[in-house]
């Protein structure tokens, strides 16, 4: 491992997919440790090492996908702990690549801790023994909702696993939202409503695409009608720009709509949400940037950790994104609209106290770096020498 007076912190998770949530994630965890600890060099193993590179300048970048074992352990013999996480990185089929690497570190000696991570789907056996014999051995586990510790346990890990939370609930936004809003179009003065998609995948393999482009279609429509709202698509990735223009394809009031083209930073997007009236969305980021921003929301729940985090922050949330939800759901969209005051102060008091537990996962981390990578002596603050006179 690396000489102590240099640390260096191995960072590993979704990162330099161009997703605006892991990167919200990462955004988050480096500004905690440059707090912390500023003596801390951070090695980030990215899947896009020129976008990570182009995105975090100061920080040093590898990639890891389609590289060698020996290679990869030149970098990890450099570092004096691994992070792995945070996000949904361990579900099936996609957990085993990350934790070959975290088993590679810890062969070479190197602490793990496993920072606010999401977990599920989990029930492939080749990825649940991973888990097993992985994780084990880490130096702590945290995971960011009570869904995924049970995600876990249910894989067999038999270690005790701390609930925190997302760590991007440890962003702050801006005031940037007004100009970036009106760059791409959109109207001033009227109403406005976010909503948030996604395509179908690993990660949501039971989602029906054409179902919930109706769905969402309808409830655009009834925004339109009944609030005298416009639309706007606010996307994650770049994928869900494709998945938007389907929505809207179906939308009668398609002139209502807007789909936003940029390619933003968390922050721009948090501050895009800020500017927003309502939000009814997919995306966890999304929804966790809507309470972050104070402004009502309603989840769309196409997997557990977003029903977790409606749960969590006291938001309404229908299961199932389907066409036969339309009645209840657009029930429920009037509803909130209705009682929005109660709502936002509801949410901005279970906000605070998630916000109390991301913070709890850097304190955490600091605490394990402390231990195993101890802070520089600065002798700007150490006791003067007392030299005898005989």
């Amino acid at each position: 491992m690396g000489d102590r007076s240099d640390v260096t912190v191995g960072v590993l998770g979704s990162y330099g997919g161009c997703n605006v949530g892991d990167e919200a994630i990462l955004t988050a965890m480096l500004d905690s440790l440059r707090l912390g600890r500023p003596d801390v060099r951070v090695l980030l193993f990215s899947r896009n090492p020129a976008y990570s590179r182009q995105a975090h300048p100061d920080v040093e970048v590898v990639g890891w996908e389609g590289v060698c074992r020996d290679r990869i352990s030149e970098h990890l013999r450099r570092l004096n702990a691994l992070v792995l996480g945070g996000g949904g990185i361990l579900y099936n089929t996609e957990a085993r690549r990350y934790l070959r690497l975290v088993r590679t570190a810890q062969d070479l000696g190197v602490p793990v801790f496993v920072y606010a991570v999401g977990a599920g789907p989990l029930t492939d056996e080749a990825d649940c023994a991973w888990i097993r014999t992985t994780l084990s051995d880490a130096a702590e586990v945290t995971v960011r909702d009570e869904e995924s510790q049970l995600v876990l346990e249910e894989a067999g890990l038999a270690r005790p696993v701390s609930v925190t939370a997302d760590p991007a609930l440890l962003l702050e936004p801006g005031d940037t939202g007004v100009e970036l809003l009106r760059a791409e179009g959109v109207p001033a003065g009227v109403r406005l409503v976010g909503m948030s998609v996604r395509e179908p995948g690993r990660a949501a393999e039971h989602l029906d695409d054409e179902g919930y482009h109706h769905l969402l279609a309808n409830v655009g429509d009834f925004l339109a009608h009944r609030l005298d709202a416009h639309v706007v698509f606010v996307p994650m990735e770049r994928d869900d720009i494709r998945h938007a223009h389907a929505v809207v394809s179906h939308m009668i009031n398609a002139d209502r709509s807007h789909v936003l083209h940029g390619a933003y930073r968390p922050q721009q997007v948090l501050d895009i949400v800020k500017q927003l009236d309502l939000a009814i969305g997919m995306r966890l980021h999304f929804l966790i940037f809507a309470a972050l921003a104070g402004i009502p929301l309603l989840p769309l729940p196409y997997a557990g950790k977003v029903f977790d985090f409606a749960q969590q922050i006291g938001a309404p949330a229908l299961r199932g994104v389907v066409r036969e939800a339309t009645g209840p759901l657009l029930a429920e969209v009037d509803r909130l609209w209705d009682e929005r005051p109660t709502r936002v102060a509801h949410i901005a008091t279970r906000t605070a106290s998630m916000k109390l537990r991301a913070a709890e996962t850097a304190d955490r981390l600091l605490t394990f770096l402390d231990y195993t990578a101890p802070r520089p002596l600065d002798h700007s603050t150490a006791p003067a020498s007392v030299s005898g006179t005989g």
